[in-house]
């Protein structure tokens, strides 16, 4: 498998994931089982959906169109992101959103840190209480373009796309985790060794930022790996909405995404099975399922993902990228 194929099943993996949680975001898990069913392909909004009312099926979220984001700003700085060139990206994002009519917005981290630079804070302070999963859900690219192989280096380059939003311990662990994670895949690690390199890049990385209070990164993921089900997908199902919690703060949904990757590596469910019990979940499902397709298709590879269905969100969003990975691999 070639790291172009891991890459690809990253992004790809990733936009997948949001699309399978895209209908059933900010719900509980019991008003998705009402609606849905059991999550086991791409489905419709519905007029229901809070965020994404009458989306049709197969329709990404903002988890991959900041991703796109972060992706071309690494490509156009030749690896680097300015800041505050982030912010003002983040700024125009919205504003499209905004025209569309979309309720789809930034997330409340991101929100307030570019209510903060519009007021003329620097992008090191307005990111001083951003501690939800925004920077993990867009940090894939990073893992594409950085190799974790050299630490430091790879741990700055999350710092630069994190510290404008999410400039705080658990903002930075979290979303060097899952950046650790798909770069370790693209160097041919396989899901369990990436998983545990994702967890010591995450006790690295939480050296940076401002210190906020909230269980460590590293802890709640080695934590969280340890669950043992006995197969029981009910059981964990209830076990990750229950105890870890599935809301957008980064030592929920982050951490639910590495039990989730964890089941795969031991071998309690495929790749697909385990984006459906994420999308199925309740909370913050697209985030979840993106960050976890993020983590698997880049240690499994494109051909974890069901063709029809990659080629069915392709279509409903115009989405072509190849290009975007091979810019971010060159990089590399």
């Amino acid at each position: 498998m070639t790291p172009r194929n891991r890459a690809l099943g990253a992004f790809y993996g990733l936009a997948l994931g949001d699309a399978l949680g895209m209908p059933t975001q900010s719900l509980s898990r019991a008003e998705i089982k009402a609606r849905f069913g059991e999550i086991i392909d791409l489905q419709d909004a519905g007029p229901l959906q809070p965020i994404a009312a009458n989306m049709p099926k197969g329709s990404i979220t903002d988890d991959t169109e900041q991703a796109i984001l972060v992706g071309r700003l690494l490509i156009e700085g030749k690896g680097r992101i300015e800041p505050a060139q982030l912010a003002q990206r983040l700024i125009e994002w919205e504003a499209e959103m905004q025209a569309k009519g979309s309720q789809d917005l930034l997330g409340p981290s991101t929100k307030r840190a570019i209510e903060m630079i519009l007021a003329g804070h620097s992008p090191q302070e307005a990111g001083r209480y951003g501690t939800t999963n925004g920077a993990a859900m867009r940090i894939t690219p990073v893992g594409i373009a950085a190799d974790v192989a050299d630490p430091d280096r790879f741990i700055e380059a999350v710092v630069q796309a994190c510290q404008v939003t999410h400039n705080t311990t658990l903002g930075i662990a979290s979303a060097a985790a899952v950046a650790a994670v798909v770069s370790a895949g693209i160097n041919g690690l396989d899901l369990g060794q990436a998983l545990s390199l994702g967890q010591q890049v995450a006790l690295q990385a939480e050296s940076h930022g401002h210190w906020v209070a909230g269980g460590r990164i590293a802890s709640r993921i080695e934590w969280a790996r340890s669950i043992s089900i006995d197969s029981d997908k009910a059981k964990l199902a209830d076990w990750l909405y229950d105890v870890i919690g599935t809301s957008v703060a980064s030592q929920e949904s982050v951490v639910v995404s590495f039990a989730l990757a964890e089941q795969v590596a031991i071998g309690e469910m495929n790749a697909f099975d385990a984006l459906c019990m994420a999308a199925g979940l309740g909370g913050d499902t697209d985030t979840i399922a993106a960050i976890l397709g993020a983590m698997l298709g880049a240690c499994l590879g494109l051909e974890s993902w069901p063709v029809d269905m990659i080629d069915k969100v392709k279509q409903v969003n115009g989405l072509e990228l190849e290009p975007l990975v091979e810019g971010l691999l060159a990089l590399r």
